[in-house]
């Protein structure tokens, strides 16, 4: 079966593992903080905050800007619902925005404006595929309105382009089906140092200690100065993270070599290939688009008969049962998402995997 992802996983993995176990601490701890270090050292960020998934980053990176009851927040519906559900979770509303096209799925910048209202107070915009959104045009819509932008970066995990540069804050992705992983887990990144210290108390609870702090005499006791949650990342998670982001600049460059190649065998085909061939990407995920009326169900089932995974990225938000009432009609985005489908990508692949999966696929959809 030629896997839609599979993470790198080796000896390396597995001796940094033993080596938090040998060493009796598992909590969050000094690996964390290496980590953390270092994922803020690669994007040119001051610094970063480690915590248990891009949801949990989500959710904090919307709390230290205070967006809460009353507010509306702009968001992509081309997304993973987490990007709309961490604003329900705020107390805010999401406020659904369409897709600039099927080439381009990225939040429409004339859309958004349309959707403004006195109400509201941010906007996130998400890095579909691990194609850099264009930010400096965001942060001048952000900045003209009076808006907090936010990134949900879950895609963009090594990304050469700038992600935290042009927002207030932005939020990676770990999960074991990301360009690196650390099986469940995210990282924040926020440019405002004090609101940055308010996303990491509120990561453990408040506290203004944590355990190892009180474990090594560097504090004897601790206050709790803002309700706050379990978002913590452990030490088995750092210690995987620092050993796949030492990896993750030639993984990522693997992955956009595999979708040169896959956009070469495509090219003049029936089947379109979101975003120009040079567009800044960390190539996450092979996305193409079908041609109007195919069934793409039954192409997937083709394609499993052939021993090939596809998938599909995503089901518009805007249509699932929990948003549906208050959402109106997105034609693009639900354009997009009923013809989209996501075909395997990730460093294990090699260029025969590709060559035979485009070859099959054009041939299911009649060239």
């Amino acid at each position: 079966m030629i896997e839609l992802g599979a993470p790198v996983l080796g000896e390396p993995e597995k001796q940094a593992l033993r080596e938090v176990i040998d060493s009796g601490w598992l909590t969050m701890g000094e690996r964390v903080r290496r980590f953390e270090e270092d994922f803020a050292r690669l994007h040119g960020a001051a610094d970063a905050v480690a915590v248990s998934s891009a949801t949990a980053a989500l959710q904090l990176a919307l709390a230290a800007h205070d967006i809460g009851p009353g507010d509306e927040v702009l968001v992509p519906s081309m997304t993973f619902v987490a990007t709309a559900s961490t604003v329900v979770h705020a107390g805010a509303t999401p406020v659904f925005v369409d897709i600039a096209g099927l080439d381009r799925p990225h939040l429409d910048l004339a859309d958004a404006k349309a959707r403004l209202t006195e109400r509201t107070r941010a906007v996130v915009v998400m890095h579909y595929g691990g194609y850099a959104m264009d930010l400096p045009a965001w942060q001048e819509f952000a900045d003209t309105h009076g808006l907090i932008l936010i990134e949900d970066a879950a895609h963009c995990a090594g990304a050469e382009y700038p992600v935290g540069r042009h927002s207030a804050a932005a939020a990676f992705s770990f999960f074991t089906n990301k360009n690196m992983t650390t099986a469940e887990g995210g990282m924040v990144l926020v440019a405002d140092e004090e609101r940055r210290a308010r996303v990491r108390l509120l990561r453990s609870h408040g506290m203004t200690a944590s355990t190892l702090d009180r474990d090594r005499g560097r504090a004897v006791g601790y206050d709790v100065v803002e309700p706050g949650h379990n978002f913590r990342m452990d030490e088995l998670r750092g210690a995987l993270g620092l050993v796949q982001l030492a990896r993750l600049p030639e993984w990522n460059a693997r992955r956009r070599a595999l979708t040169a190649r896959y956009r070469a065998a495509l090219d003049g085909t029936a089947v379109r290939v979101p975003f120009p061939a040079d567009h800044p990407t960390t190539a996450h995920l092979m996305a193409v688009v079908l041609p109007a009326g195919t069934d793409r169900t039954a192409v997937m089932q083709e394609l499993r008969a052939a021993g090939i995974q596809s998938s599909v990225h995503y089901p518009a938000v805007h249509r699932f049962t929990a948003y549906r009432e208050a959402a109106g009609r997105l034609p693009r985005t639900e354009e997009f998402a009923a013809r989209e489908l996501t075909l395997p990508l990730h460093p294990g692949l090699s260029d025969e995997d590709v060559d035979l999966v485009a070859g099959k696929l054009v041939e299911l959809v009649g060239g």
